[in-house]
């Protein structure tokens, strides 16, 4: 599992729902991050938490935790641009391993 920690930085573009400003759910964002450090790392992680959603605003940041075995390693998600209700985020994923 220690793979699933290696630096990770990954672009994606997001739906999400409509309103003044659009946000991607913290179930979404979990799930996301989730997929694209599996997808990333060739390697499946315990579980990613988000403390909530992300507001969909250029420069918006968002730190979730990613659990591997009993390592846990902090994930950063910056929005990089808003298109309508798309969101377009980069996730990128700590140096070290929390203590």
């Amino acid at each position: 599992m220690k793979s699933v920690l290696a630096l990770a930085v990954c672009a994606l573009a997001v739906s999400c729902s409509a309103g003044s400003t659009p946000t991607v759910s913290r179930s979404t964002l979990e799930k996301t991050v989730y997929d694209r450090m599996t997808d990333y790392a060739g390697q499946e992680p315990d579980k990613v938490e988000c403390p909530g959603g992300l507001e969909g605003e250029e420069g918006k940041t968002q730190r979730c935790i990613l659990y591997a075995g009993s390592d846990k390693l902090g994930v950063t998600v910056t929005v990089t641009s808003v298109d309508g209700t798309d969101v377009n985020f980069d996730i990128e994923a700590d140096d070290e391993v929390m203590q």
